[in-house]
């Protein structure tokens, strides 16, 4: 490389430093350290190897970038900047200020070329390999010979803190075994957290963990050395058969002459006096502030080109895969586009009346099977309990590495052995199972879906919390939803877990009571794509209502509804989710035959039911009827909202017990006699 052009390199190089760190600076807030330490990195990667078009953020077949390590933002919003995307200079100068499109990490719904919301450490590196996933599964579904319509990678950029998080080992050793190989990882390895140096709390050797779980691993000794993470990205997609981890070494807060190599570059502004200091020793001017050199937004500017030619390019491909397969053409851009086969509802089982009934569970994979047919994109899996979650696709093929199925693997479901299968075997992995589900939802093409017991939830918080935040269509499946789970005793009876996911803003909860209010749950799971969805199903067998004699279960999708009553205007209303609704409706029966008038309201979702307008939620919930019961196998805390100052709430507000599930209902005064006892003492207040 001459030298105009090595001086020019290093201009572009600097100005990212220092736009992120002006950003920084004028916020006195935000986190100078990576910036100042990858922007080298950075700009190899995006200028030479990231296909992208910043003109069309959306391009399907793009490159994927994340920035695992995002409290680094001010270095992504740098990149976006000078590579053409929607993000001005006033926004990089509004950085982490109400309103602006750069908060203070990265989001996606927030910010144009943001391909997923990361902050909490490890998340984004698990988001990635769902990503991963969803481009190897539309790869193998749809591209033909000649005719490699889907062909991108997936790039990360991780820090320290990423990898000591476990959900990047959980994510990392399934990304391995799947054989993941358009997955590249960049590793920031600076050796300081905010906390000091990383040799406090881990001497771990990276590199031969991620070899032990089947990734190649590529060392950088020069992080700053362009030349050389260029060669190290270009050995990592010649690997094509495992994912790949380029450790770059550099120095935390590079060219600031007190903080750098230290744990005070790491989350705070480097200060005026610093940050002027880092400036010269860089070899950038000290003013003004936000400086982009037009050499510097020219060098930049080819990048928006190459963008769009690359995007036209492929658009003329796609023509000519239109051409050669136009009904695999017509399917995958649909897929593509988010959109729903006409028809598809059809498919959706109708349950007969039958009073022994079966588990929701249950009732959920009969409706996944006959859904996974009109459905080609629906894919997913559960933490190695599909035999006990039912969420398996029969007949639809194992999401593996190519090649054929070992004699000796049990568990196989489908007719393929690749990566078109649509059943992806998580393992025990709950927490890197729910990142996974929102990458690949992010990614499009797929409408991914998790399942485990409701229990371990909590090891999947911090991904639905992301899922809710950023209106991610991923689905949620949780069964085993209360002390119903019986013998299991405690530590597998969840009696916090429905009421805690509640409390998740933009995060739809359904708890049905039956098959077909199970069919429905399903129903809106699928449509809704602007947020996440939790199932809840139960273990214990349920009686299938008989419609004819109640409301019909399309009242789900208002969230409550009127199931039975005596009377337009009852003396008092029994509400229920779940299993619990049987008990109020067999509580319902004997106080009408005691000559009272009795409601009983199937509530499966507080958030559909919050929706509605006052109108409908004063049809089912008058404010002239204050004698209400709420029925819930689980804490109460939250039902006074329904329940009201003059009602009751029977729940569970203590850990359960290890005793056949019938008896720990009993104990627990969540029985018909109870209910009705308390119905009794409510109507003579």
């Amino acid at each position: 490389m001459n030298q105009p052009e090595t001086k020019r390199q290093e201009r572009c190089i600097n100005a990212l430093r220092f736009l992120a760190c002006d950003a920084i600076e004028r916020a006195q807030s935000g986190h100078p350290g990576l910036p100042l330490g990858v922007a080298a990195a950075a700009y190899t990667l995006w200028t030479r190897h990231l296909r992208h078009s910043p003109e069309h953020p959306a391009w399907p077949d793009r490159d994927r970038f994340v920035l695992s390590a995002g409290h680094g933002s001010a270095l992504l919003y740098a990149l976006l900047h000078l590579t053409g995307y929607d993000l001005s200079l006033p926004q990089l100068q509004s950085f982490r200020q109400w309103g602006s499109r750069t908060p203070g990490h990265p989001e996606s719904q927030a910010t144009p070329g943001v391909e997923i919301t990361t902050g909490p450490l490890g998340q984004g590196l698990a988001n990635a390999v769902g990503m991963a996933i969803a481009e190897a599964h539309l790869a193998a579904t749809f591209n033909r010979p000649g005719h490699a319509i889907i062909d991108h990678y997936t790039y990360v950029l991780a820090g320290d803190g990423d990898l000591m998080e476990g959900v990047s080992y959980e994510s990392c050793a399934l990304a391995g075994h799947l054989k993941l190989g358009k997955l590249v990882v960049l590793f920031d390895s600076n050796r300081i957290s905010l906390a000091g140096s990383t040799f406090l709390a881990t001497s771990e050797d990276i590199a031969a963990r991620f070899a032990a779980v089947g990734w190649e691993t590529i060392t950088v000794e020069d992080g700053n050395d362009v030349d050389a993470v260029d060669r190290a990205i270009q050995s990592a997609k010649s690997s094509q058969d495992r994912p790949s981890l380029i450790i770059l070494e550099t120095i935390i807060g590079l060219g600031a002459p007190t903080k750098s190599n230290t744990s005070k570059a790491h989350g705070s502004p480097l200060g005026a006096d610093e940050l002027a200091a880092a400036k010269e020793a860089l070899g950038w001017p000290t003013a003004p502030p936000f400086l982009v050199p037009a050499d510097v937004r020219a060098a930049f500017g080819i990048t928006c080109k190459e963008g769009s030619r690359r995007f036209n390019d492929w658009h003329g491909r796609l023509d000519a895969y239109r051409s050669a397969h136009p009904e695999l053409s017509a399917e995958l851009e649909r897929r593509l586009a988010g959109e729903l086969p006409p028809g598809w509802k059809a498919a959706i089982p109708t349950f007969t009346p039958d009073a022994k009934g079966l588990a929701t569970r249950k009732a959920s994979e009969m409706v996944l099977q006959a859904l996974a047919v009109p459905l080609p994109e629906l894919a997913g899996g559960s933490a190695d309990l599909n035999p006990s979650t039912f969420t398996w696709l029969k007949g639809h093929g194992d999401f593996q590495a190519h090649g054929t199925k070992p004699a000796d693997v049990q568990g196989f479901v489908g007719n393929a052995w690749d990566y078109s299968g649509r059943n992806i075997h998580f393992g025990v992995r709950e927490h890197a199972m729910g990142a996974m589900v929102n990458g690949a939802a992010r990614h499009g093409g797929l409408i991914p879906y998790a399942a485990t017991f409701l229990v371990f939830a909590d090891y999947m918080r911090p991904p639905i919390r992301l899922a809710a935040l950023s209106s991610y269509p991923s689905v949620f499946v949780f069964t085993h939803d209360s002390i119903g789970v019986g013998e299991d005793g405690p530590t597998h009876q969840p009696v916090e877990q429905t009421m805690s996911l509640r409390l998740i803003p933009n995060l739809v909860v359904l708890r049905p009571a039956d098959a077909n209010e199970t069919a429905e749950a399903w129903r809106i799971a699928i449509e809704r794509r602007d947020g996440p969805t939790a199932l809840i199903f139960s273990r214990q067998a349920l009686p299938t209502l008989d419609r004819a004699d109640m409301a019909s279960a399309s009242g789900v999708r208002r969230g409550a509804y009127v199931l039975w009553e005596t009377a337009r205007t009852p003396q008092i209303i029994l509400m229920a989710t779940g299993s619990e609704i049987h008990l109020a409706l067999g509580a319902a029966r004997i106080l009408a035959d005691r000559a009272y008038e009795i409601r009983v309201v199937s509530f499966p979702s507080w958030e559909l039911f919050a929706d509605q307008p006052a109108e409908y939620q004063q049809e089912v919930l008058p404010d002239s009827i204050g004698r209400r019961i709420a029925i819930e196998a689980g804490r109460g805390l939250g039902w006074e909202r329904y329940a009201g100052p003059q009602g009751r709430i029977l729940s569970v507000d203590r850990f359960g017990a290890s005793a056949p599930g019938a008896e720990l209902f009993e104990r627990f005064g969540l029985t018909v006699p109870a209910i009705v006892s308390a119905a009794e003492e409510l109507l003579t207040i």
